[in-house]
This record gives structure tokens, C-alpha cells and sequence, in this order.
């Protein structure tokens, strides 16, 4: 069985939710100049062959780190949190009622009179709420005891839905503005 790569080990940070992006990025591009296929242009073919694994190791570690959901998400795992799969359902019945309301008011957008003022809206609750979630999410993940990384995986799920409605507002606007 092959050890899981510890992505805050990997660039020498500590295993946390808040991470300083601008040193991630710096540690990021150190790393991968370590492992450039133009230091292993007169190696073995293995070593090559090596080099570019783990190339992509390092990308796929700066990619999770560096976006907060993926990241959130990376952190969960790590501690044991059990994710439970996009099909799972909600028990919470008051934020899937608010997704329907939120999946309608982006519906009314598309006829509405003024198109500009009702996307201008959507966004900006989408925004707040999102917010709202990550903020959460954030202080439970800090918070990092069994029931507040139960909480924060519960959150993250519901940011997903924001993303999701965020993509579909994205596509709104533009086929609103295409023509």
C-alpha cells in the first residue's frame, strides 16, 4: 500500500485551513524547479520518468491547497471526516428549501424586465450567503474537534451548492448578453 503524500508536509507548512498563498506559491515554484524534466535531460529514463510523476504530485498538492473548498475538503480527509458522496441527501430541510428558492430566483432572472438589476440581486445574495457558509465552515475547521469537523464537512457540502449556483448564474449571464 502506497503512503498518502501530505500536501502541507510537501511544502512545508503548517496542516491548517488558513493558508498564505503567497508563500504556498513561492514553496510551489521551488518544487518544481527541483523537478523540471530539464534537470533530468541526461538522467535515466526511470529518473525522468520519476521526475515528471512527481511533477505532477506537486501540481496536484498547490491545486488542493491553493483553492479553499479543495482545501477544506483535503484538511477533512486528512483528520478522518468522513465525506459523504454528492448523492447523499440533506437533512437539513430549511437550506434545501432556500437551494429551491435560489434555483427559482435564477429562473425569474431570465424574464425578468430588467435583466441587469435582477442578476445584479441574484449575485449578490448568492454572495452573502456563500459567505455565510465559508465563514462557518472556516471557524469549525479551525475549531478542529470531532463535532466541528462534522460541522465544517456539512458546510462544505452546502458550498458546493454555491458553486454550483454560481457556474449556473455565470451561464445565465452569458447567454443574456451573447445576443
Amino acid at each position: 500500500m502506497r503512503a498518502i503524500l501530505d500536501y502541507f508536509q510537501l511544502f512545508n507548512i503548517e496542516q491548517s485551513f488558513n493558508v498564505e498563498l503567497s508563500y504556498l506559491s513561492q514553496a510551489y515554484q521551488t518544487l518544481q524547479k527541483s523537478v523540471h524534466p530539464d534537470r533530468f535531460a541526461h538522467a535515466s529514463s526511470q529518473e525522468q520518468l520519476l521526475a515528471v510523476q512527481k511533477s505532477a504530485e506537486i501540481n496536484d498538492a498547490y491545486q488542493t491547497l491553493k483553492e479553499p473548498i479543495k482545501r477544506a475538503e483535503y484538511l477533512l480527509n486528512l483528520r478522518g471526516v468522513e465525506m459523504p458522496n454528492e448523492q447523499h441527501s440533506f437533512s437539513d430541510t430549511s437550506f434545501l428549501m432556500r437551494q429551491m428558492e435560489l434555483r427559482e430566483m435564477l429562473d425569474d432572472v431570465k424574464t425578468s424586465n430588467d435583466v441587469d438589476a435582477a442578476l445584479a440581486e441574484a449575485q449578490r445574495e448568492l454572495s452573502i450567503e456563500h459567505q455565510q457558509h465559508f465563514d462557518l465552515m472556516s471557524a469549525q475547521i479551525n475549531e478542529n474537534s470531532a463535532a466541528s469537523n462534522a460541522l465544517a464537512c456539512d458546510n462544505l457540502r452546502k458550498l458546493k451548492f454555491y458553486q454550483k449556483l454560481n457556474i449556473e448564474i455565470e451561464r445565465i449571464e452569458d447567454s443574456l448578453f451573447d445576443d
